[in-house]
């Protein structure tokens, strides 16, 4: 990985370079090892690192943007010429905005070195003893066990300069029975790879396996739920886009009200809500810098289920007179109020279904956030305080407006990091959901 005066030289030459009045020069250094595993055996044992740089010019307001993996004199030089010429044959950007100037970054704490010196040896040790675990329960496992540090840096021709290192340990696992009608999963990750714990991730996935035996079919409907964090971080990603300005002034989000008007400051979600980003939150470190290198700042989408903000890119804010939104850099759903546990959240239900994931989720209707996927990996009927038995999967239609508006939900749990597989981008902290409603529209089939 490069370091931040590495990173800042190697932007200074791009952006020195160019003959362009504005410009942005971006540097990025990664490195992963990983190591797969499917059928209880080990497959792949990988590891990649990669430096890559890039730089964006504006000629007469017309953009030019060019990208390499060589970082030489001669490869950057050759860069800037690439971006240049294209610029000068692009037609105008209309929704050019000046590259940002100075900023002050409030630093993260989202990287550890340790990232960087995970032995095979040591990870190789700790699957096998997973797989192990999967052996002795008479499952099959597959899975993947991940450890990522990035470090990004960029500068602008107007004066930023910003410099973002990352770090992640994950491991995801899948545990099914030799018959295939039985399947658990989990999935946790971590900043340091020392606090990942793979052996409660991997009982995790197989004690969904073990609890999935003699799945029975139940009707589709509308049932109250208990979603695991998880299955709400599946939901909530879908979420984010209705936040953004531009397509809520122009009638196309959930956001939008009749007359080019907005729902800002609405109560459309319950009170026991708020989603919010914090680039600094101790268990979901985010980016010191937002979008096109402002320095972040924390920022509440929902407060107490009010719509609190929107998000303006720099274009929008400036067509709209508005302050440009500096975030969101993480997403945290939490409750200002009381929390309870999953077996609390059981013990307080008459009739429900309990599901672990959702899978395969496609949006139907933005203007709704209505979505449509399935269940997998684990559903199970609630009755009078306990689990029953478990059922076999759905096929779900519901929109997250409703699934989250005032008096659908009863509980929430303390939030948890959940999702991560794909790296610091796709990690988010999540409770687990008691919910009045939640509409199943067919059975599947799948497992």
């Amino acid at each position: 990985m490069l370091n931040e005066n590495e990173s800042k030289r190697i932007c200074e030459k791009l952006l020195g370079w160019t003959k362009a009045k504005d410009a942005v020069a971006n540097v990025k250094s990664e490195f992963e090892a990983n190591q797969r595993f499917a059928a209880n055996a080990f497959t792949t044992n990988g590891q990649k690192s990669e430096v890559s740089a890039s730089v964006t010019v504006w000629i007469d307001q017309k953009k030019g943007s060019a990208q390499t993996t060589e970082v030489d004199d001669d490869s950057l030089r050759a860069l800037v010429v690439q971006a240049e010429e294209l610029a000068r044959h692009s037609p105008v950007d209309v929704e050019y905005v000046p590259s940002v100037g100075p900023q002050k970054y409030k630093p993260v704490s989202g990287f550890t070195s340790k990232a960087l010196r995970t032995a095979v040896a040591d990870r190789s040790r700790a699957i096998n003893d997973v797989i192990g675990r999967f052996e002795k329960a008479e499952l099959i496992g597959a899975g993947l066990h991940k450890t990522i540090a990035i470090a990004t840096g960029f500068a602008t021709k107007n004066g930023a300069f910003g410099y973002d290192p990352s770090s992640l340990a994950s491991l995801s696992v899948t545990a099914r029975s030799r018959d295939g009608t039985r399947s658990g999963y989990a999935l946790r990750s971590h900043v340091d790879p020392a606090d990942l714990d793979v052996r409660a991730v991997a009982q995790r996935a197989i004690d969904k396996a073990i609890t999935s035996e003699n799945a029975k079919t139940i009707p589709p409907g509308v049932y109250p739920v208990i979603l695991e964090p998880q299955a709400v971080s599946d939901m909530l990603g879908f979420l984010d886009g209705a936040f953004s300005a531009r397509p809520a002034d122009e009638g196309r989000s959930a956001l939008s009200a009749t007359g080019g008007k907005t729902k800002l400051g609405e109560k459309l979600f319950d009170s026991k809500i708020d989603y919010f980003s914090d680039p600094w939150h101790p268990e979901l470190p985010g980016s010191a810098a937002a979008q096109d290198g402002l320095a972040a700042e924390k920022l509440h989408l929902i407060r107490s289920g009010v719509v609190e903000n929107l998000v303006y890119s720099r274009h929008w804010a400036k067509e709209k007179e508005k302050e440009p939104t500096r975030g969101p850099v993480n997403h945290i759903l939490q409750t200002p109020g009381r929390t309870n546990t999953i077996e609390e959240m059981i013990k307080d239900t008459s009739r429900a279904l309990l599901v672990s994931r959702f899978w395969y989720i496609r949006m139907v209707n933005p203007q709704t956030v209505l979505l449509t996927g399935l269940t997998r990996d684990g559903v199970w009927l609630v009755e009078d305080g306990k689990i029953k038995h478990a059922v076999r999967n759905f096929r779900f239609n519901q929109s997250v407006m409703e699934m989250l508006a005032p008096g659908n939900v009863e509980m929430l749990s303390v939030s948890e990091r959940t999702g991560g597989d794909g790296g610091r981008g796709s990690v988010r902290l999540t409770p687990a959901l008691k919910l009045k409603a939640f509409t199943f529209s067919s059975a599947s089939e799948a497992v």
